[in-house]
Protein backbone atom coordinates (compact mmCIF):
# COMPACT_ATOMS: atom_id res chain seq x y z
CA UNK A 1 0.00 0.00 0.00
CA UNK A 2 1.22 3.19 -1.30
CA UNK A 3 1.68 5.72 1.68
CA UNK A 4 0.89 9.89 0.83
CA UNK A 5 2.51 12.36 3.06
CA UNK A 6 2.90 15.69 2.98
CA UNK A 7 5.39 16.62 5.34
CA UNK A 8 9.38 16.30 5.47
CA UNK A 9 9.46 15.43 9.32
CA UNK A 10 7.08 12.34 8.03
CA UNK A 11 9.52 11.47 5.47
CA UNK A 12 12.39 11.68 7.58
CA UNK A 13 10.65 9.63 10.44
CA UNK A 14 10.07 6.48 8.11
CA UNK A 15 12.70 3.41 8.83
CA UNK A 16 14.17 1.72 6.32
CA UNK A 17 16.87 -0.75 5.62
CA UNK A 18 18.14 -0.66 1.74
CA UNK A 19 18.22 2.49 -0.50
CA UNK A 20 16.07 5.10 -0.85
CA UNK A 21 15.67 6.34 -5.01
CA UNK A 22 13.57 9.36 -5.59
CA UNK A 23 11.63 10.30 -8.97
CA UNK A 24 10.46 13.60 -8.87
CA UNK A 25 7.37 14.65 -10.99
CA UNK A 26 4.80 17.49 -11.51
CA UNK A 27 2.06 14.82 -11.22
CA UNK A 28 -0.25 14.23 -13.78
CA UNK A 29 1.41 10.66 -14.27
CA UNK A 30 1.89 8.75 -17.28
CA UNK A 31 3.67 5.72 -18.39
CA UNK A 32 6.39 7.29 -18.60
CA UNK A 33 6.75 8.32 -15.14
CA UNK A 34 5.72 4.22 -14.61
CA UNK A 35 8.68 3.38 -16.71
CA UNK A 36 10.53 5.60 -13.94
CA UNK A 37 9.10 4.18 -10.87
CA UNK A 38 9.82 0.73 -11.81
CA UNK A 39 12.92 1.62 -12.48
CA UNK A 40 13.32 2.81 -9.13
CA UNK A 41 11.52 0.35 -7.47
CA UNK A 42 14.24 -2.15 -9.70
CA UNK A 43 17.34 -0.11 -7.98
CA UNK A 44 16.21 -0.10 -4.63
CA UNK A 45 15.40 -3.78 -4.45
CA UNK A 46 13.22 -4.98 -1.80
CA UNK A 47 14.69 -4.01 1.26
CA UNK A 48 14.76 -0.20 -0.28
CA UNK A 49 12.21 2.41 -0.63
CA UNK A 50 10.96 4.40 -3.71
CA UNK A 51 9.67 7.72 -3.31
CA UNK A 52 7.46 9.74 -5.47
CA UNK A 53 7.05 13.36 -4.87
CA UNK A 54 4.35 14.98 -6.98
CA UNK A 55 4.61 19.16 -6.49
CA UNK A 56 3.79 21.45 -9.53
CA UNK A 57 6.86 24.28 -9.46
CA UNK A 58 5.67 27.20 -9.93
CA UNK A 59 9.35 28.38 -10.25
CA UNK A 60 9.28 26.92 -13.45
CA UNK A 61 6.39 28.84 -14.80
CA UNK A 62 7.24 31.89 -17.16
CA UNK A 63 5.20 34.64 -17.54
CA UNK A 64 1.98 33.70 -20.04
CA UNK A 65 3.07 29.84 -19.40
CA UNK A 66 0.38 26.74 -18.64
CA UNK A 67 0.58 27.16 -15.00
CA UNK A 68 -2.94 27.42 -13.85
CA UNK A 69 -4.04 24.95 -16.54
CA UNK A 70 -1.45 22.41 -16.10
CA UNK A 71 -3.27 19.24 -14.65
CA UNK A 72 -3.42 18.24 -11.03
CA UNK A 73 -4.85 14.37 -10.80
CA UNK A 74 -3.42 13.46 -7.31
CA UNK A 75 -5.80 10.09 -6.65
CA UNK A 76 -4.91 9.21 -10.21
CA UNK A 77 -0.90 9.55 -9.76
CA UNK A 78 -1.39 7.79 -6.67
CA UNK A 79 -2.88 4.59 -8.19
CA UNK A 80 -0.07 4.74 -10.70
CA UNK A 81 2.40 4.92 -8.34
CA UNK A 82 1.59 2.26 -6.35
CA UNK A 83 1.10 0.01 -9.66
CA UNK A 84 4.31 0.74 -10.33
CA UNK A 85 6.28 -0.25 -7.14
CA UNK A 86 5.91 2.85 -5.26
CA UNK A 87 6.28 3.02 -1.41
CA UNK A 88 5.25 6.46 -0.69
CA UNK A 89 4.29 9.63 -2.62
CA UNK A 90 5.19 12.60 -1.44
CA UNK A 91 3.22 15.91 -2.54
CA UNK A 92 3.87 18.41 -0.38
CA UNK A 93 1.94 22.08 -0.13
CA UNK A 94 3.63 25.31 -1.97
CA UNK A 95 4.42 26.58 1.70
CA UNK A 96 6.36 23.11 3.01
CA UNK A 97 8.90 23.58 -0.31
CA UNK A 98 8.92 27.44 -0.22
CA UNK A 99 8.36 28.27 3.47
CA UNK A 100 8.00 32.14 3.67
CA UNK A 101 7.42 32.22 -0.11
CA UNK A 102 9.12 32.30 -2.73
CA UNK A 103 12.95 31.54 -1.99
CA UNK A 104 15.36 34.95 -2.14
CA UNK A 105 18.60 32.31 -2.93
CA UNK A 106 18.21 30.31 -5.90
CA UNK A 107 20.29 28.01 -7.86
CA UNK A 108 21.56 29.51 -10.88
CA UNK A 109 22.12 27.10 -14.15
CA UNK A 110 24.92 29.31 -15.59
CA UNK A 111 25.25 29.19 -19.28
CA UNK A 112 24.02 26.00 -20.27
CA UNK A 113 20.98 27.41 -19.04
CA UNK A 114 20.25 29.80 -21.30
CA UNK A 115 20.68 27.58 -24.55
CA UNK A 116 17.57 26.08 -26.38
CA UNK A 117 15.14 25.34 -23.50
CA UNK A 118 16.39 28.33 -21.44
CA UNK A 119 16.29 30.49 -24.29
CA UNK A 120 13.15 30.09 -25.18
CA UNK A 121 12.28 30.31 -21.33
CA UNK A 122 14.27 32.63 -19.55
CA UNK A 123 14.72 31.55 -16.10
CA UNK A 124 12.68 28.20 -16.15
CA UNK A 125 16.07 26.33 -15.58
CA UNK A 126 17.09 28.48 -12.46
CA UNK A 127 13.64 27.57 -11.09
CA UNK A 128 13.70 24.00 -11.96
CA UNK A 129 17.35 23.22 -9.99
CA UNK A 130 16.20 25.53 -7.47
CA UNK A 131 12.98 23.03 -6.48
CA UNK A 132 15.56 19.88 -7.19
CA UNK A 133 18.08 21.01 -4.99
CA UNK A 134 14.93 21.62 -2.39
CA UNK A 135 13.53 17.93 -2.95
CA UNK A 136 17.32 16.61 -2.43
CA UNK A 137 17.25 17.48 0.38
CA UNK A 138 13.59 17.24 1.84
CA UNK A 139 13.76 13.91 0.80
CA UNK A 140 17.41 12.50 1.33
CA UNK A 141 17.47 9.63 -1.56
CA UNK A 142 20.29 7.81 -2.29
CA UNK A 143 19.54 8.13 -6.15
CA UNK A 144 17.20 10.14 -8.06
CA UNK A 145 15.56 9.21 -11.54
CA UNK A 146 15.29 11.48 -14.34
CA UNK A 147 13.73 11.23 -17.81
CA UNK A 148 16.55 11.34 -20.55
CA UNK A 149 12.96 13.41 -22.70
CA UNK A 150 13.98 16.46 -20.91
CA UNK A 151 17.86 15.81 -21.52
CA UNK A 152 18.57 19.22 -20.97
CA UNK A 153 17.31 19.21 -17.38
CA UNK A 154 19.38 15.75 -16.84
CA UNK A 155 22.21 17.56 -17.73
CA UNK A 156 21.97 20.19 -15.55
CA UNK A 157 20.58 17.91 -12.66
CA UNK A 158 23.92 15.95 -12.89
CA UNK A 159 26.05 18.86 -13.60
CA UNK A 160 24.72 20.49 -10.28
CA UNK A 161 25.33 17.28 -8.55
CA UNK A 162 28.87 17.05 -9.68
CA UNK A 163 29.60 20.98 -9.29
CA UNK A 164 27.84 21.41 -5.74
CA UNK A 165 28.62 18.07 -4.27
CA UNK A 166 25.25 16.43 -3.74
CA UNK A 167 26.35 12.78 -2.10
CA UNK A 168 23.44 11.36 -4.70
CA UNK A 169 23.45 8.93 -7.68
CA UNK A 170 21.59 10.63 -10.79
CA UNK A 171 20.52 8.00 -13.00
CA UNK A 172 18.79 9.00 -16.65
CA UNK A 173 16.15 6.83 -17.80
CA UNK A 174 15.05 6.08 -22.16
CA UNK A 175 12.26 8.14 -23.30
CA UNK A 176 8.98 6.12 -23.36
CA UNK A 177 6.69 6.67 -26.27
CA UNK A 178 3.56 5.85 -27.59
CA UNK A 179 3.15 3.26 -30.34
CA UNK A 180 3.00 6.31 -32.86
CA UNK A 181 6.72 7.14 -32.30
CA UNK A 182 5.21 10.54 -29.77
CA UNK A 183 7.15 11.10 -26.54
CA UNK A 184 4.91 10.46 -23.49
CA UNK A 185 4.48 13.92 -21.78
CA UNK A 186 1.44 15.00 -19.62
CA UNK A 187 0.87 18.11 -22.18
CA UNK A 188 -0.22 15.39 -24.57
CA UNK A 189 -3.72 15.41 -23.02
CA UNK A 190 -4.26 18.89 -24.23
CA UNK A 191 -3.54 18.06 -27.99
CA UNK A 192 -6.50 17.79 -30.69
CA UNK A 193 -6.52 14.86 -32.75
CA UNK A 194 -5.59 16.93 -35.74
CA UNK A 195 -3.09 18.79 -33.36
CA UNK A 196 -1.66 15.35 -32.53
CA UNK A 197 -1.14 14.16 -36.27
CA UNK A 198 0.28 17.43 -36.44
CA UNK A 199 2.93 16.67 -33.15
CA UNK A 200 3.97 13.33 -34.66
CA UNK A 201 6.25 15.17 -36.77
CA UNK A 202 8.78 16.15 -33.96
CA UNK A 203 9.44 12.10 -33.36
CA UNK A 204 9.47 12.09 -37.49
CA UNK A 205 12.26 14.70 -37.43
CA UNK A 206 14.14 12.78 -35.11
CA UNK A 207 13.97 9.66 -36.40
CA UNK A 208 14.97 10.89 -39.55
CA UNK A 209 17.98 12.30 -38.60
CA UNK A 210 18.52 9.01 -36.54
CA UNK A 211 17.89 7.23 -39.97
CA UNK A 212 20.55 9.58 -41.89
CA UNK A 213 23.06 9.02 -39.26
CA UNK A 214 23.01 5.52 -39.49
CA UNK A 215 23.70 5.81 -43.57
CA UNK A 216 26.39 7.87 -42.88
CA UNK A 217 28.31 5.84 -40.10
CA UNK A 218 27.51 2.50 -42.42
CA UNK A 219 29.32 4.54 -45.56
CA UNK A 220 31.92 5.34 -42.83
CA UNK A 221 32.39 2.00 -41.93
CA UNK A 222 32.52 0.95 -45.27
CA UNK A 223 35.24 3.26 -46.36
CA UNK A 224 37.49 1.62 -44.01
CA UNK A 225 36.79 -1.55 -44.86
CA UNK A 226 38.08 -0.42 -48.91
CA UNK A 227 41.27 0.54 -49.23
CA UNK A 228 42.14 3.42 -51.26
CA UNK A 229 44.06 1.34 -53.88
CA UNK A 230 43.90 1.21 -57.96
CA UNK A 231 44.10 -2.72 -57.45
CA UNK A 232 41.40 -2.75 -55.02
CA UNK A 233 39.13 -0.55 -57.23
CA UNK A 234 39.51 -2.54 -60.35
CA UNK A 235 38.53 -5.70 -58.60
CA UNK A 236 35.68 -4.18 -56.67
CA UNK A 237 34.80 -2.76 -60.83
CA UNK A 238 34.42 -6.57 -61.52
CA UNK A 239 31.90 -7.06 -59.00
CA UNK A 240 30.27 -4.40 -59.20
CA UNK A 241 31.22 -2.87 -56.10
CA UNK A 242 33.49 0.52 -57.46
CA UNK A 243 30.42 3.16 -56.80
CA UNK A 244 29.52 2.33 -53.69
CA UNK A 245 33.27 2.36 -52.51
CA UNK A 246 33.96 5.25 -54.29
CA UNK A 247 30.95 6.93 -52.84
CA UNK A 248 31.96 5.73 -49.11
CA UNK A 249 35.46 7.52 -49.76
CA UNK A 250 33.81 10.61 -51.03
CA UNK A 251 31.37 10.55 -47.89
CA UNK A 252 34.08 9.78 -45.32
CA UNK A 253 36.14 12.86 -46.53
CA UNK A 254 33.90 15.03 -47.30
CA UNK A 255 31.66 15.13 -44.29
CA UNK A 256 33.13 12.81 -41.48
CA UNK A 257 30.32 12.01 -39.04
CA UNK A 258 27.85 14.43 -41.03
CA UNK A 259 26.13 16.55 -38.42
CA UNK A 260 25.04 18.56 -40.96
CA UNK A 261 23.03 15.63 -42.88
CA UNK A 262 21.54 14.53 -39.97
CA UNK A 263 20.51 18.24 -39.08
CA UNK A 264 18.65 18.79 -43.02
CA UNK A 265 16.94 15.27 -42.77
CA UNK A 266 15.40 16.40 -39.26
CA UNK A 267 14.97 19.71 -40.80
CA UNK A 268 13.11 18.43 -43.98
CA UNK A 269 10.48 16.75 -42.17
CA UNK A 270 9.67 19.58 -39.84
CA UNK A 271 9.21 22.30 -43.16
CA UNK A 272 6.77 19.82 -44.25
CA UNK A 273 4.77 19.77 -41.05
CA UNK A 274 5.20 23.74 -40.80
CA UNK A 275 2.63 23.61 -43.82
CA UNK A 276 -0.37 21.10 -42.29
CA UNK A 277 -3.12 22.05 -40.31
CA UNK A 278 -2.81 22.58 -37.72
CA UNK A 279 1.17 23.81 -38.87
CA UNK A 280 3.82 22.83 -36.58
CA UNK A 281 5.46 26.20 -35.30
CA UNK A 282 9.47 25.49 -34.56
CA UNK A 283 11.39 26.44 -31.76
CA UNK A 284 14.23 24.75 -31.95
CA UNK A 285 16.08 21.92 -33.87
CA UNK A 286 19.63 21.73 -32.47
CA UNK A 287 22.82 18.91 -32.36
CA UNK A 288 24.18 19.39 -29.50
CA UNK A 289 27.19 18.50 -27.19
CA UNK A 290 25.47 16.89 -23.71
CA UNK A 291 28.14 18.26 -22.29
CA UNK A 292 27.29 21.92 -22.34
CA UNK A 293 24.52 22.06 -24.90
CA UNK A 294 26.45 24.26 -27.45
CA UNK A 295 25.86 23.02 -31.42
CA UNK A 296 28.48 20.54 -32.87
CA UNK A 297 29.88 20.53 -35.84
CA UNK A 298 31.34 18.24 -39.00
CA UNK A 299 34.09 16.56 -37.83
CA UNK A 300 32.76 16.26 -34.41
CA UNK A 301 33.35 12.54 -32.85
CA UNK A 302 31.05 11.46 -29.52
CA UNK A 303 28.09 11.42 -27.98
CA UNK A 304 25.49 13.89 -29.11
CA UNK A 305 21.62 14.85 -28.34
CA UNK A 306 19.58 15.64 -31.95
CA UNK A 307 16.68 18.09 -30.06
CA UNK A 308 13.47 19.45 -30.93
CA UNK A 309 10.99 22.05 -29.51
CA UNK A 310 7.80 23.17 -31.29
CA UNK A 311 4.75 24.57 -30.53
CA UNK A 312 1.32 22.81 -32.26
CA UNK A 313 -1.89 25.15 -31.39
CA UNK A 314 -1.31 26.25 -28.02
CA UNK A 315 0.76 22.98 -26.38
CA UNK A 316 4.43 23.15 -26.71
CA UNK A 317 6.13 20.29 -27.19
CA UNK A 318 9.96 18.85 -26.80
CA UNK A 319 11.58 15.35 -27.89
CA UNK A 320 15.24 14.33 -28.32
CA UNK A 321 17.53 11.44 -29.38
CA UNK A 322 20.91 10.39 -28.30
CA UNK A 323 23.56 10.15 -31.18
CA UNK A 324 26.92 9.01 -31.24
CA UNK A 325 29.66 10.42 -33.99
CA UNK A 326 32.47 8.85 -35.21
CA UNK A 327 32.48 4.88 -34.27
CA UNK A 328 36.27 3.92 -33.69
CA UNK A 329 38.10 3.37 -36.51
Amino acid sequence: MTTVLRTADELHARTRAGRRAVVMTMGALHEGHATLVRTARSIAGPRGEVVVTVFVNPLQFGRGEDLDRYPRTLEADLKIAEQAGADVVFAPSADEVYPGGEPQVRVSAGPMGERLEGGSRPGHFDGMLTVVAKLLHLTRPDVALYGQKDAQQLALIRRMVRDLNFGVEIVGVPTVREEDGLALSSRNRYLAPKERRTALALSQSLFAGRDRHAAQEALRARAREVPATRARAEALSAIGESRAAADAHAVAKAVPGAPAAVRAAARLVLDEAARLDPPLELDYLALVDPADFTEIEDGFTGEAVLAVAARVGTTRLIDNIPLTFGAAS
